[in-house]
């Protein structure tokens, strides 16, 4: 089958042979292909827990048809529609484990749009609701809004019934499109002052949490910006993996910080993860209410030229592969 495998240079597109899958898992003939910023960091060289490395074929979410299901599956079939995320989905066909599917709507969803999801849901529910443990009524500040797992947060939050979203982008024109996936206030978080907006905008008090795809460049800011006994949950470090952290402020605001990663998890916590999810918000997928702008399409065979696209950070949404 081809694939987009990583090799000393980036992407190339090789022969590879087509995975078997185990028997937690399903085969899946690849329709569409999601494009992440860990598979920028993984095709220039650098891990991403247990993946990357030169051999191995990019991709962490795709969508298309099970070719195969192992003996162990549960509730999947050959046939089936599905969306999945795991590893090796820049190809024509991958194995997920079957906890880390779910189904695509035959009636309303294309594969293109569906190969924008997986992460992004999974991602920004744990991130909101299990870890942030948001509450309707409460303040939410999204840092990092207008990616692909940004904009989903957006909009899980507005779904939950939060009181305020907040979403931040360093970019004019992204910003001013952030209502249309939920956000009440759009902030430009490369501002010195930007958390006095956020203050201002929530009478002095602060938000209730704060989900940070951002990290060292916005740590204190973010301390400044929260209320007391917030949360702040980092699921993402775009702007540095390392930075000042005010500890005082952390400790006078009481605040609780939780960092986040699937890097670490089990196949039975990704599974609880995927579950959970889908049994508190699958219904506004399945309606269309949560729904990811595809900024642009490459073919499988210009997979180099997607991640190219992302490295230059001009998209807004999700970049997808066909295959």
């Amino acid at each position: 089958m081809r694939a987009a495998v990583i090799a000393e240079r980036g992407l190339e597109i090789r022969e590879v042979p087509k995975p078997a899958p185990k028997p937690n898992e399903l085969l899946v003939k690849v329709r569409a292909s999601g494009l992440n910023r860990a598979d920028l960091m993984m095709t220039a060289g650098l891990r991403h827990g247990a993946l990357g490395g030169a051999g191995q074929v990019a991709g962490l979410e795709w969508a298309g048809e099970v070719a195969e299901a192992g003996a162990d599956v549960k509730g999947v079939k050959p046939g089936d529609r599905v969306m999945c995320s795991g590893a090796g989905g820049y190809a024509e066909y991958a194995v997920c484990d079957w906890g880390r599917a779910m189904p695509v709507s035959a009636n309303n969803m294309s594969y293109e749009q569906a190969a924008t999801l997986p992460i992004a849901l999974q991602t920004m529910h744990d991130a909101l609701i299990t870890n942030g443990r948001m509450r309707a009524g409460e303040a939410v500040l999204i840092q990092g809004a207008s990616s692909g797992v940004g904009l989903m947060a957006l909009q899980i939050a507005k779904l939950k019934g939060a009181r305020l979203v907040i979403g931040t982008s360093t970019h004019a024109g992204r910003r001013a499109r952030l209502k249309e996936f939920g956000a009440d206030l759009a902030i430009d978080s490369s501002q010195p002052d930007w958390a006095d907006d956020v203050l201002k905008a929530t009478d002095g008090k602060g938000v209730d949490l704060i989900v940070d795809q951002v990290s060292a460049s916005v740590a204190n800011q973010n301390l400044k910006a929260i209320a007391i006994l917030g949360r702040i949950v980092n699921v993402g470090r775009l702007g540095g993996f390392k930075g000042e952290f005010d500890f005082d402020l952390h400790a006078l605001r009481r605040i609780t910080y939780v960092g986040v990663t699937f890097r670490t998890r089990s196949v039975e916590e990704v599974r609880a993860i995927t579950a959970a999810m889908r049994a508190d918000i699958w219904g506004a997928v399945e309606s269309g209410r949560l729904v990811l702008p595809i900024d642009r399409t490459f073919p499988l065979a210009e997979a180099a030229a997607a991640q190219a696209h992302m490295r230059a950070n001009q998209h807004f949404g999700k970049i997808v592969l066909t295959v």
